[in-house]
């Protein structure tokens, strides 16, 4: 049977969700979950959580996907030994790291691949695979040929399937965090893109903000691909939704027409899409319009009758015997295999009225709001014998007690520790100053004589490709950069192997993917900033994996950064307009058309935000250009540095490399620090 699992951001929603017709429920504690905002499980609460799920034969995911850094990890042991306790079903994981101390710590507990992963091909499926992931949620973008290779590949895979789409693929925004500094990596996301964007003057336009996702008519054949779950978005919204998409699902799955008509009324923007799963990406933006609101609150008081009381999963039966001169004697067992036993009063004679099979069946058959419908009963009466009704009501509340004890037990779950490898910290040297990597989209745009300067140039697959004969650089100083998001895992693979045939050897690994794909062409490995490396256990898991070296997440505080201990080097972004998204849908295409191109949106502020499209994807720039030349004592840890051109003239490109091979006195106007001083929460 596939799996329908419902969010829940507080205690109500969990039960909304397990009373509607959920199997599984994801939920996040206080710490490490990507939806700081909600409510989410203190200790106590996650314990009732578990019981809760494991009455109701239901699965319960604890979401520690957020990146940690190095000052979490104590944090995070804890957390997880503490949650052992309560024996949940997986974790949900999108940090490299946290992953290999989770699994390190409780061994016998699955972890799930994040959608933060950004997994999205059936090489990054493997890769996760490779590292011990037993199921991998797919970014949303993921079409339907796609989900149903990676669910034939041997590993779990897991489908959003209804709730909020954002605009940026999941673990490659940087929006929030630039502009105010709460991370989407972190689990504090801003929303920046439901906020006023126009790529064609006009301050009303909400250009970065999607309708909501729906599948309810791909259902049938997400079922035939087998994949393991169907994913409900929403733990920041209220139990009536939960309630309301988890009764429209499991209709939907269990053959039953579902109430469309509520379904589409209890949360969407300006309607719903299907565009990514089905590859058609027209149509696919709107906002929460008043319409919206109105249409949601006509409906949320008659949605609460959805899960005012407990659902009925199990039938009980029953086996009574009620003799004279012995305690009566009642053993239950429900149609999942539990089973349980209680003794009542010894019955006495009667006096007037014996009891009867059909007043002890009545009586035990008052299951009321309990999780079970009333099975056979079948009784062993010796006549003529009298017993309080009371007697069988206290009987039956017994035996529920136990029955329901019996369901929420677990077996222990084995705790191991975990010790941070020993490796030497970063030691600052003034020739790391040199070590200089340069990404440019075109090497022609290079100003002279500069190779002594640079240790790695960074350039475009597509460039590469079409260039391979008349390039201006030794092959063995390029690192070629393919797609952080694959339209098409065969044909990229295909370039790749290209390149490695005509001398191209370093590879810069821009998602998960390419470890795996890369590693066996014979590529060496980089690691790239969408990897969001932001602790020394991520590091070490890369170092595992073959990667040469690592960039580092520029989320990252470089107070943070220099106290990393890692087995291969690392480095920073340290110039250059910085990708804040990467989206599939282009949002200037969407607003005035490819021929009206200005390469820009506007936010409400006036700034102007760079936007550039490659293969099939579409990144957006911060308007801002980070520089830190001028900041030579902090520039001695990174063991290389990342210079971003973008736009620049050969002249500005020259003085921007002089400047950080020399040292730059002071700072050009309209540049920012990005994040790299003042952090993130």
């Amino acid at each position: 049977m596939i799996e329908l699992l419902a969010p829940a951001g507080s205690p109500e929603s969990l039960s909304a969700a397990l009373r509607c017709g959920a199997n599984a429920v994801y939920v996040g504690g206080k710490n490490f979950s990507a939806r700081q905002n909600a409510a989410n499980f203190d200790m106590q609460q996650m314990k009732e959580a578990a019981e809760l799920c494991h009455l109701y034969n239901a699965k319960l995911y604890i979401a520690i996907n957020t990146i940690i850094t190095d000052n979490q990890i104590e944090t995070l042991k804890s957390d997880v030994k503490e949650y052992a306790a309560f024996s949940p079903d997986a974790y949900i994981v999108q940090d490299l790291g946290a992953a290999r101390i989770i699994k390190s710590i409780t061994p016998d507990i699955p972890v799930h691949a994040s959608t933060q992963m950004t997994i999205h091909t059936l090489s990054g499926a493997l890769l996760a695979k490779e590292l011990g992931f037993t199921r991998v949620v797919l970014a949303r973008e993921t079409d339907s040929s796609v989900i149903a290779e990676i669910a034939a590949c041997g590993i779990e895979t897991e489908v959003f399937v209804h709730g909020a789409l954002c605009m940026s693929v999941s673990g490659q925004c940087y929006m929030s965090a630039a502009i105010g500094s709460r991370s989407a990596n972190r689990g504090l996301c801003a929303q920046s893109c439901r906020l006023p964007f126009t790529a064609a003057s006009n301050p009303d336009e909400h250009c970065l903000s999607l309708k909501d996702l729906s599948l309810t008519d791909h259902v049938a054949q997400l079922m035939d691909s087998n994949v393991t779950s169907l994913k409900i978005e929403g733990r920041m919204k209220r139990p009536e939704y939960v309630a309301c998409t988890v009764s429209a699902y499991r209709d939907i799955i269990d053959g039953r027409v579902p109430d469309m008509e509520t379904l589409n009324s209890v949360f969407s923007r300006s309607g719903f899409t299907d565009g990514y799963y089905t590859g058609k990406l027209k149509n696919m933006f709107g906002m929460r319009t008043k319409d919206d609101v109105l249409s949601s609150k006509n409906v949320l008081p008659q949605i609460t009758q959805l899960y005012r009381n407990e659902r009925k999963i199990a039938s009980l039966d029953m086996e009574v015997s009620i003799r004279s001169g012995t305690q009566i004697k009642i053993n239950a067992s429900d149609s999942d295999g539990y089973k349980a036993s209680v003794s009542g009063p010894v019955p006495q004679n009667a006096l007037n009225k014996p009891v009867t099979c059909e007043t002890v069946t009545r009586q035990l058959s008052k299951l009321g709001d309990t999780i079970y419908c009333a099975g056979k009963t079948d009784i062993s009466l010796e006549e003529n014998l009298s017993v309080p009704v009371s007697a069988f009501n206290a009987m039956r509340r017994e035996l529920i007690d136990i029955m329901y004890n019996s369901r929420k037990a677990r077996p222990e779950v084995l705790i191991h520790d975990f010790s941070i490898p020993e490796h030497p910290q970063t030691t600052p040297t003034e020739s790391k100053k040199r070590h200089l990597r340069i990404r440019i989209d075109d090497l022609n745009r290079l100003p002279g004589e500069i190779d002594d300067k640079i240790q790695h140039y960074i350039v475009p697959v597509s460039y590469l490709c079409s260039s391979i004969d008349k390039l201006s650089v030794d092959k063995d100083m390029i690192i070629a950069e393919p797609p952080r998001f694959l339209i098409n895992e065969k044909e990229i693979k295909k370039a790749l192997r290209y390149l490695f045939d005509n001398g191209i050897r370093h590879i810069m690994c821009t998602n998960v993917c390419y470890i795996r794909m890369c590693r066996e062409i014979g590529f060496e490995l980089h690691g790239d900033f969408g990897l969001n490396i932001s602790n020394s256990i991520s590091a070490d898991v890369l170092s595992d994996l073959g990667l040469k070296d690592i960039t580092a997440s520029f989320e990252l505080k470089l107070s943070f950064f220099r106290k990393l201990k890692h087995s291969v080097p690392a480095g920073i972004m340290a110039y250059g307009h910085l990708p804040l998204m990467l989206t599939r849908n282009c949002p200037v295409k969407n607003s005035v058309g490819c021929s009206s191109c200005r390469s820009q949106i506007t936010d409400r502020t006036g700034r102007k935000f760079p936007v550039k499209c490659s293969y099939g994807c579409t990144e957006i720039f911060n308007p801002d250009t980070l520089y830190l030349a001028d900041k030579p004592d902090e520039l001695i840890y990174p063991d290389f540095l990342t210079l971003y051109f973008t736009d620049e003239s050969r002249g500005v490109i020259k003085r921007i490399i002089d400047d950080y091979v020399s040292g730059s006195a002071s700072a050009p106007s309209g540049i920012t620090r990005g994040l790299y001083f003042r952090g993130v929460v």
